[in-house]
């Protein structure tokens, strides 16, 4: 690049943020070059990206045989919101699944071709550019460009301190939050933005948890939304129960007379995460009550128009009760056998965790702590690029808590929901890195 490159780009500074994104995560260069024993022994074994692999073999087996595309999914079928037939099938199957205190209707869904633009889109619906939107820590790292990269929403990031983040004395720390970003700023927080089951920690909120922060949303007259990617990917903890695991239950399945205006309340989930298709790219925005948001939605869909061909595979998954009953059982299943396996050697090699999970498919470890153990210089304020390094040359791949939020210095997030020769690979080098 010739220095007038450098010195006068030709883009605009909006595209130089999302330059400088990419930049700073190596999760793009991990992606292209992926470890496997025969054909690629010397690629990075990635635990640091949120797929689930466990369950792919029966779900191509069931796909591939029932792919028939009819010729209507190769037009704009019924418009950027999705299929009737695909919003119909995931309103039923939610249903069953999510246990909604008024049942959802087709019209309630928004497709969108995955969770990230649907959680852009309600981010540029509710909140004007500088406006504020909260987000507990840890959070979801991609949370971040996500709700302000193209938005311009400013994401107002809740510190807890020794606060539990799924405990009731948490709603006083979102409270606090936005009323400093309120008088500081002289701007408005717009939502609450919930991941729920969370990541990083895996945890559920407990009813009474959202009950109380709709009620703070409905105090400010602040939009709740609840990201519920992994509602289905909640499974039995049998090896660690403080604090004790928390079933899951959907802020679609609380009455919500007496506590929130429903047009503030919005669901997010998608199939990427509960049937490891982050490749399908289909996510939806559900709402039961607010019609400014379904019609404003309309104005934008074609920057999120799911592809017909996914459009279709989803909606045969969908309307088969009996594989995805199934499906989902299996899934739970090798989820909880893959979070036990990475505990147990996460103990035998004395490495900290924050433990009580039972939903999605990850661990939050202490990993500077182990390394400052056995590297006396290093200094704490050091730690999390020192470890990050290390990894790296060690060629695996985990997500640094830096890029996550994290209060802490030193903490990862692991994700054990692959196969167990690849799990075992990665900890391996995990191990080896830190020595």
């Amino acid at each position: 690049m010739s220095q007038s490159e450098n010195t006068d780009p030709v883009v605009s500074k909006r595209a130089r943020n999302a330059a400088e994104e990419i930049t700073n995560n190596p999760m793009w260069d991990v992606m292209s070059d992926v470890w496997c024993p025969s054909m690629n022994p010397m690629g990075y074994v990635n635990v640091g990206i949120a797929e689930n692999t466990l369950m792919h073999d029966p779900l191509l087996s069931f796909l591939n045989k029932k792919l028939e595309l009819p010729s209507k999914y190769l037009t704009y079928n019924d418009g950027g919101g999705g299929s009737s037939r695909l919003r119909q099938a995931m309103a039923r199957f939610l249903n069953r699944h999510l246990h909604p205190a008024t049942p959802l209707d087709a019209s309630h869904l928004i497709i969108t071709n995955g969770v990230s633009p649907a959680i852009e889109h309600v981010s540029w619906a509710f909140a004007d550019p500088g406006e504020g939107i909260l987000l507990g820590k840890p959070f979801y790292g991609t949370f971040i460009p996500d709700m302000s990269l193209r938005p311009g929403s400013e994401v107002v990031e809740v510190d807890f301190g020794d606060c539990d983040p799924f405990s009731t004395e948490a709603v006083f720390k979102y409270e606090q939050a936005l009323l400093d970003f309120q008088l500081k700023r002289e701007r408005k927080v717009r939502a609450l933005m919930l991941c729920h089951p969370h990541n990083p920690l895996g945890r559920c909120y407990s009813r009474e948890v959202i009950i109380q922060l709709m009620r703070l949303c409905e105090k400010y007259k602040v939009h709740f939304i609840s990201d519920e990617i992994y509602a289905l990917s909640v499974w039995e903890n049998t090896v660690d129960q403080v604090p004790p695991p928390v079933q899951f239950e959907s802020a679609l399945s609380i009455d919500l007379a007496g506590i929130i205006d429903p047009r503030l309340v919005h669901v997010l989930w998608g199939l990427s995460k509960d049937f490891g298709a982050n490749g399908m790219r289909l996510g939806t925005i559900i709402s039961q009550a607010n019609g400014h948001l379904h019609e404003a939605m309309k104005g934008i869909s074609l920057y999120s128009y799911a592809s017909g061909i996914s459009d279709h595979l989803a909606s045969l998954l969908l309307e088969n009760d009996n594989f995805t009953d199934w499906y989902i059982r299996e899934n739970q299943k090798k989820l909880s056998e893959c979070y036990v396996h990475t505990v147990q050697y996460l103990r035998k090699h004395n490495i900290e965790y924050a433990t009580g999970c039972n939903a999605a498919f990850f661990l939050w470890v202490d990993l500077g702590k182990k390394y400052c153990d056995l590297h006396p210089d290093v200094k704490m304020e050091q730690v999390d690029d020192r470890v990050m390094q290390s990894l790296l040359q060690n060629k695996v791949f985990l997500a640094s808590g830096t890029l996550f939020g994290s209060e802490r210095p030193g903490w990862f997030r692991i994700v054990f929901s692959q196969p167990r020769e690849y799990l075992e690979e990665a900890l391996k080098r995990m191990v080896e890195a830190l020595e």
